[in-house]
């Protein structure tokens, strides 16, 4: 069991209900309970829309992942949960089933971090994680640059956005130009179609004296909307799909530079793209002809993995078994703003899984 350890993996930070499960780093299950379309129609996402549909989805899910692996869940070795960072009540259900779920079993929970997990899905489809693993993820919430020398214990950041993240830059430019909700895989077809050069758009923080490695997307978001303003006062047709193309190309352009010059400068020879915003098509095209040609191996999950998922989850869950990482706690909280230095949540107790340990806490509950 400890070298490859069978988990299961609860994902609830945002609109996704993921649920995976692994053994080792062999996936045997990726469920996923989407609530997108519900807020498609609110052009973003509702916290308590998503919370309430997590709860909704959260048991068929489980079931249905537990089918797909041809396990019962007695058979698990551990639970795994997202307990930060994202959306408060949104986490707060996936954690609160996850301790449900390891206590009824009398199994070992970890509370993990979404980012972290981000990092350590890559696993499931090529292997063990270099040691230091340099990663870019990009998604929704999150433009952030880590170095992980050791993804279970040892997360350092080098840099992140400063503002809006990539993929919500996407969501925003997307409303500018009616596309709807959510506005990534839409702009990423367009742009296909478009003319990357088209259009000159700002390339924010590139500049010999900004920070090396973090991101700003806002002023970028700013000149776009307002060259389409410019276009439709004036009574002209706007380009969409020259706009699309543009835009992404300043985008990638920034994010695929600055992942580039983090490996050159730490020395590490990789790099691992993750997050919902890597499933994009020119993202990896344009990172894969950097990376060669700076020698650089690139190792990117397929399009599935990228986005938020229980099997990330349940990889990081059972890295953390393998290596021996101390359990959580059966009080394990939801962090929605959980640092990423901290990959996981260690318990203080010793025995995340002792039943007198939750007794003791219903009774504190229950008689104050």
């Amino acid at each position: 069991m400890a070298d490859e350890p069978l988990v299961l993996g609860i994902e609830t930070s945002c609109d996704e209900t993921g649920v995976g499960i692994v053994r080792g780093t062999t996936l045997l299950a990726d469920a996923v309970a989407s609530s997108v379309d519900t807020h498609a129609r609110f052009g973003g996402v509702v916290p308590e829309i998503a919370s309430r549909a997590h709860l909704e989805a959260m048991v068929p899910t489980i079931e249905r992942a537990l089918k797909t692996a041809g396990i019962s869940a007695r058979d698990l070795d551990g639970i795994a949960v997202t307990a930060g960072p994202g959306l408060a009540g949104a986490l707060l259900v996936g954690v609160s089933a996850a301790k449900a779920y390891a206590y009824a079993l009398n199994k070992p929970l970890y509370g993990v971090n979404h980012l972290a997990s981000h990092i350590c899905v890559d696993q499931l489809e090529h292997g063990p994680l270099p040691e230091p693993t340099m990663a870019l993820l990009v998604s929704g919430g999150h433009s952030s640059l880590l170095l992980a020398p050791d993804i279970t214990a040892d997360v350092r950041p080098m840099g992140a956005t400063i503002d809006d993240a990539a993929g919500e830059a996407f969501d925003k430019i997307a409303r500018v130009l009616d596309l709807g909700f959510p506005g990534g895989p839409v702009i990423d077809r367009l742009a296909k179609e478009g003319d990357p050069a088209a259009i000159a758009f700002p390339r924010g923080l590139s500049g010999s004296r900004d920070p090396a490695y973090d991101f700003s997307f806002s002023g970028l978001k700013t000149a776009v909307a307002r060259w389409i303003e410019a276009k439709r006062n004036a009574g002209e047709e706007v380009p969409v799909r020259d706009v699309a193309a543009s835009f992404q190309e300043a985008v990638v352009d920034v994010l695929t530079r600055k992942a580039v010059r983090a490996c050159k400068d730490e020395g590490v020879d990789h790099l691992m793209i993750g997050g919902g915003v890597a499933a994009n098509s020119r993202l990896r095209a344009l990172a894969q002809e950097r990376c060669e040609k700076a020698g650089i191996r690139l190792r990117v999950p397929r399009p599935g993995l990228c986005t938020d998922n229980g099997a990330m989850v349940a990889a990081l869950g059972a890295e953390m078994m393998a290596r021996n990482r101390p359990a959580s706690d059966l009080d394990l909280s939801a962090d929605s703003s959980l640092p990423v230095t901290d990959p996981h949540v260690p318990g203080t107790q010793g025995h995340a899984h002792d039943h007198d340990h939750v007794h003791e806490i219903s009774k504190g509950n229950l008689y104050p």
